[in-house]
């Protein structure tokens, strides 16, 4: 009986469960998230090698064909506890409190974000525990969206980008394209938007791509010329007077590359 319960454990039938309780699952970037991780025993005595918890997301990557693929990205790693041993019916509640990256993605337009808790338990299918969570932009980023409502761009699409060569935490790049519908809608075709928080300031990456006009303006589009990076901080003391404010700092940056 000792022995079948054993191999049972192991392929986590009657085995350690785990279930992740968050106080709320409504967070920005660069606040902390708590909660619970309550650890229920199995049927036989198990050696826990540590508790665990990931923030994760998706991703997507272009293979060698052309066709992106969905990938899985680990945000951050939070350790909770170390090792002990779980007896039968032992339960267990333990505290954590997870600090959300500044460069976590948002959770716009379905990109999904989860905590998944999991138990590393020697010689056994690792129990695990998900829970979806919501990652809502911060003041600084409010404040630019805002901006860029105010100028006619109207948001279109986000995705998260294979992009290491940004050198970032994490392998992505979470990319805003707008659509302009006023000021704009003559000069470009669309405005995507990276947005990097830094501290009390937000960084900009933006590709302005222009409206092909003319001849030259074809050639450009052709040639794939027809697109300019901009990198911008806006400092924090900025970004506090209000998104009017900046929008006009956005109008004049964006209208020198029409």
């Amino acid at each position: 009986m000792s022995i079948f319960k054993k191999v049972l454990a192991s392929v986590g039938i009657g085995s350690a469960k785990v279930d992740t309780r968050l106080e709320h699952t409504q967070v920005s970037p660069g606040e902390t998230l708590g909660g619970v991780a309550h650890i229920q025993g199995g049927q036989l005595e198990q050696q826990i090698g540590s508790i665990y918890v990931y923030l994760k997301t998706e991703y997507l990557k272009e293979d060698d064909d052309g066709k992106k693929m969905t990938y899985t990205a680990e945000i951050a790693k939070y350790h909770i506890t170390d090792g002990f041993l779980l007896r039968p019916g032992d339960s267990f509640e333990i505290p954590f409190a997870l600090e959300i990256p500044e460069y976590a993605p948002l959770t716009h337009r379905n990109t999904p974000v989860w905590v998944e808790t999991g138990l590393d338990i020697d010689r056994a299918i690792d129990p695990t525990d998900r829970d979806q969570i919501e990652i809502v932009a911060g003041p600084n980023v409010l404040t630019v969206m805002g901006a860029l409502d105010e100028l006619g761009f109207r948001l279109r699409e986000v995705t998260n980008e294979y992009a290491p060569s940004f050198g970032g935490p994490a392998p992505f790049v979470q990319e805003f394209e707008y659509v302009p519908t006023t000021h704009f809608r003559r000069a470009l075709d669309e405005l995507e938007v990276l947005y990097f928080p830094r501290g009390d300031d937000l960084e900009l990456f933006l590709q302005i791509d222009r409206r092909a006009r003319g001849f030259r303006g074809r050639y450009e589009e052709q040639m794939g010329l027809d697109e300019s990076f901009v990198r911008v901080t806006i400092p924090g003391g900025e970004l506090r007077r209000g998104s009017t404010v900046v929008a006009g700092q956005l109008q004049e940056l964006i209208s020198r590359y029409c």
